[in-house]
């Protein structure tokens, strides 16, 4: 093979070697030249070389005229060669002529595969790269393909050739338009147009850049035009994408996002809100400029807690909506979150990129890929984004950077200054027309009015700020027989209040304290739950709490806490995000922790009991075939019925669980902490299964020390083998055998014999996954004897797969193929479907390995369906490669693009399986461009 040479048929057909033109012959020469080398390095038989440069009705001498075009194109390319020397370059061989040269080495060839690329790019929401991917793609042309030629090849390639370049400019506009570069590209699209005037694409194009342009009527008018010429040319209506697009501009709607729709995320109108006029208008004024103008990017609405900066960015945000129509996006960065870590930046892009319509799978895990996929979808957009509770300007500084259209408005404790682009309001306390007004609101006009000094003596005690406020009219309200007297009066009490309002931040505190004391002197027992409610919740740590959760905590029943935890939501003191789930307000979850009830030991171990007896539950309904280590928690569990809601209600919970394990674990008093190691070790099957590694290392260090403090011994050998497990999924193999050996030594010291064959097979699984596979047998045949002398036929069926697999790898086809065609059938007769999955995925890789692609193929579609049914991400990463592997050995390439495609999205931050993706992907184009 010769790199230095260089086909061209993206124009007039020439050849290069070392940059340098060759003379290529005749036409019918250069016509077979273009048949060999868009076959490159695969053998072109006789018989099409014939029909491609002919045709049906060839010549007697055909066959002769094609040797002499060989000899030609030997001698061009080889003219050093010998008369009597083989041709390297271009070979005869049983099969036909071989052009030895890569595709890479073809114009034609390399477009379409640069055409591959930029479809990838646009997928991850790249469009900045696609478009320089395409414009270096489309500067490969130098006029008509295969210009000159003829026969049945050139005019078919010729064709096929301009239809792939003509979906390049497509392609290419549309990724500008995603970018915001419509103006730059209206002439361009008339233009594409004009030449190809039944190009619905094209024409939708040029519809979508106009209307973006603010030419409405003419974007009408291009759709009119196209109507007409498709009934008059070929009597079809328009499809569609274009009668779609025409409605879109019709209604005079923004252009669709390519996910999932127009997000619209902000919290709830207040239909209460009153007063701050003027600084709503200067934040309108900011947001909703008028004359055409972009809105600042940056707007910052900062001040102490309490001051109402969350309802006014709200109610802000809700002002100006319409002036962004491509959506409006929120995220509570719980920047001042007692006891709960405020979110990362990547957190919070991830978050944004889902509500974006990107696929969770195709986040990116690196936060400058995050951030520039962020810039990329925004581009060409009007997205309101509204950050509330902001650390800092570090904790969203890589969000920042956004395109003019977009504003970012952001609200925190800390003042942030930030450049050129933005606006930032100190919001201050409220007047006292607007305090009076907001007492109004909520206690009831008359009430207020009658008592207009003593409103002005509860606004000046309140300090103007609107939570405080809140709270109080909202006391009034609950109380009817109150006076604002009253209410004042309470405030007055010094004891309770000069303190708080010398601290400023504590000013809240005494209007806190005074509805937990309402309610505990309630004579009302639900009003006296709720308050023995509140003051438990601030022992718990978690972002969320249900019912069920607040029912252990109060050691009651779940109605009543349900009845309770409403009617802290009624008196302002918990917020109700979603149904059935509630959230202590920033300051009352600080007023809360304060509290600290006597005998606190027994609501959290009990609540902390909960969640690992539910946990523990889940997930063994997900999937009743993996054995969960340890003792099961005596506590009342969260009921699920089957497998699909175990697996949605760990999802969901999945935070909650872990932030219990993680308050649990760090506690001094042992009770919580060995509960904590319980709720750990029931988090494992879930956490394998959707690769939450990171969090389950730091879960079991810390419960390995927890047991390491109590001297459990048996809690020791569980944290050590759940501790090894996730290292080997992070391809930590040397610290996973190092805890796996320890586990086996303390499973043996203890007689545990089911636990002994665990770590046998976890630990053969680990050799195997290092490649020592002769160790992995050997380990696995001991963890199959004890297995079946102790009955755990989990075990034996996990050991057959290991050893199966070993044999695998080792290139033993039969030795594997016997054991675990033995486990599969068992596996299938006790209904494990993830062992199922497992023993299939690697029998799919043993009949490729025996150049059987036909028999893999049924194993790795069984395996990926019963995987993605367990929910196994890495498992069904496998199965996805397998099946292109298998795709790509039959033939069949465009399948098996796409299921690499797809495992490649998947497989963002597993960096093993990733880089094996995209091997797989890179042989996948490999083969495409041969069969170009």
């Amino acid at each position: 093979m010769s790199d230095d040479i260089y086909i061209r048929l993206l124009g007039t057909v020439r050849a290069e070697r070392a940059f340098q033109p060759l003379d290529l012959g005749p036409a019918r020469q250069r016509a077979a030249l273009a048949v060999l080398a868009s076959a490159a390095a695969r053998p072109v038989p006789m018989r099409r070389l014939v029909d491609e440069v002919w045709g049906d009705e060839p010549p007697r001498n055909a066959e002769q005229s094609v040797y002499t075009y060989v000899a030609g194109l030997r001698r061009a390319f080889e003219p050093d060669r010998g008369r009597r020397a083989p041709s390297r370059l271009l070979a005869g061989t049983d099969a036909g002529y071989v052009f030895d040269i890569k595709p890479g080495q073809v114009d034609s060839l390399r477009f379409a595969a640069r055409l591959d690329d930029a479809l990838l790019c646009r997928r991850d929401g790249d469009d900045r790269r696609a478009v320089q991917i395409l414009d270096e793609a489309l500067a490969m042309w130098r006029g008509t393909a295969l210009s000159g030629l003829t026969g049945p090849f050139a005019e078919r390639e010729r064709s096929r050739l301009e239809l792939l370049r003509l979906t390049a400019l497509e392609q290419r506009y549309e990724s500008l338009l995603h970018l915001g570069r419509h103006h730059e590209i209206t002439d361009d699209l008339r233009d594409l147009t004009v030449r190809h005037p039944l190009r619905e694409r094209a024409r939708e194009l040029l519809m979508l850049a106009l209307y973006r342009s603010g030419r409405q009527a003419e974007a009408l008018e291009v759709y009119d035009e196209g109507r007409v010429l498709l009934l008059e040319e070929l009597g079809l209506t328009p499809g569609e994408g274009l009668r779609k697009c025409h409605q879109l501009v019709l209604r005079g709607e923004s252009w669709p996002w390519p996910g999932d729709g127009v997000p619209h995320q902000l919290p709830r109108h207040l239909a209460g809100f009153v007063g701050r006029s003027r600084e709503l208008e200067e934040l309108e004024r900011r947001l909703a400029p008028g004359e055409g103008r972009p809105p600042t990017p940056l707007v910052i609405v900062s001040g102490p807690p309490g001051v109402g900066k969350s309802a006014l960015a709200s109610q802000a945000a809700h002002l100006v909506q319409d002036r962004f129509p491509d959506g409006q996006l929120f995220v509570n960065c719980r920047g001042a979150t007692p006891e709960l870590p405020a979110l990362t930046a990547l957190d919070v892009l991830g978050r944004f990129l889902r509500g974006l319509g990107v696929a969770a799978d195709a986040v990116p895990a690196d936060l400058d890929e995050a951030a520039a996929m962020w810039r990329s979808l925004l581009h060409g957009r009007r997205i309101l984004v509204l950050l509330d509770d902001a650390a800092d300007l570090a904790q969203i500084r890589p969000l920042l950077s956004t395109p003019f259209g977009t504003a970012l408005l952001v609200t925190g404790r800390e003042s942030m200054t930030w450049g050129e682009d933005s606006y930032q309001l100190e919001l201050g306390r409220m007047s006292q027309a607007e305090s009076a007004a907001m007492l109004a609101g909520l206690a009831g006009e008359e009430r207020v009015r009658a008592g207009a000094d003593d409103t002005a003596e509860l606004v000046r005690l309140c300090e103007g700020l609107p939570l405080a406020l809140r709270i109080a009219g909202a006391r009034l309200a609950s109380r009817p027989d109150w006076t604002v007297a009253t209410m004042a009066g309470r405030l007055g009490d010094e004891r309770r209040r000069l303190h708080e309002l010398v601290a400023g931040d504590l000013a809240v505190r005494a209007g806190l304290a005074a509805s937990l004391t309402a309610l505990e002197r309630s004579p009302r027992p639900l009003d006296r739950l709720a308050a023995r409610t509140l003051s438990l919740l601030g022992l718990l740590h978690v972002p969320e709490i249900t019912a069920e959760a607040a029912a252990a905590l109060l050691d009651a029943d779940p109605a009543d806490a349900d009845l309770a935890l409403e009617r802290l939501t009624d008196a302002h003191l918990l917020d109700r995000p979603r149904p059935g789930h509630y959230q202590l307000h920033d300051l009352v979850r600080l007023f809360a922790g304060e509290l600290r009830p006597p005998d606190s030991k027994k609501p959290v171990l009990r609540a902390v009991a909960y969640y690992a007896a539910s946990a523990r539950l889940a997930g063994s309904v997900m999937d009743p075939h993996r054995v969960l280590r340890g003792p099961a928690p005596e506590a009342a569990a969260h009921l699920v019925a089957g497998q699909e809601e175990a697996t949605a209600w760990l999802q969901e919970e999945e935070g909650v669980l872990e932030a219990a394990a993680r308050q649990a674990l760090a506690a001094q008093d042992d009770d919580i902490a060995a509960m904590g190691v319980a709720l750990t070790l029931a988090l494992e099957w879930p956490c394998q299964r959707s690769f939450r590694t990171r969090e389950m290392i730091e879960l079991s260090s810390a419960a390995l020390e927890v047991c390491e403090r109590l001297g459990d011994l048996e809690g020791m050998m569980h944290t050590r083998g759940l501790l090894a497990n996730t290292l080997r999924m992070r391809g930590r193999h040397e610290e996973a055998v190092e805890h796996l050996r320890a586990e086996l030594a303390l499973a043996r010291r203890l007689g545990d014999a089911f636990s002994e064959q665990r770590a046998l097979g976890n630990l053969a699984n680990t050799y195997v996954n290092d490649g020592q596979y002769e160790q992995a047998i050997v380990l696995a045949e001991q963890q199959l004897a004890i297995a079946d002398l102790i009955g755990a036929r989990v075990g034996a069926r996990y050991a057959m797969l290991v050893i199966g697999e070993a044999h695998q790898a080792r290139g033993r086809a039969e030795e594997a193929h016997k054991i675990l065609t033995q486990a599969l059938a068992e596996a299938e007769e006790v209904g494990d479907r993830t062992h199922q999955a497992q023993l299939r995925a690697v029998l799919g890789g043993v009949h490729l390995g025996r150049g059987e692609p036909e028999h893999a193929l049924p194993h790795y579609l069984i395996a990926l369906e019963l995987i993605e049914r367990a929910g196994y991400r890495v498992g069904r990463l496998r199965d996805l490669v397998g099946l292109s592997r298998t795709y790509r050995a039959m033939g069949e390439l465009d399948l098996a693009l796409a299921h690499v495609t797809e495992a490649v999205a998947g497989a963002d931050g597993l960096a093993e399986w990733e880089t094996e993706a995209r091997e797989e992907q890179a042989a996948v184009h490999e083969a495409l461009a041969r069969c170009r």
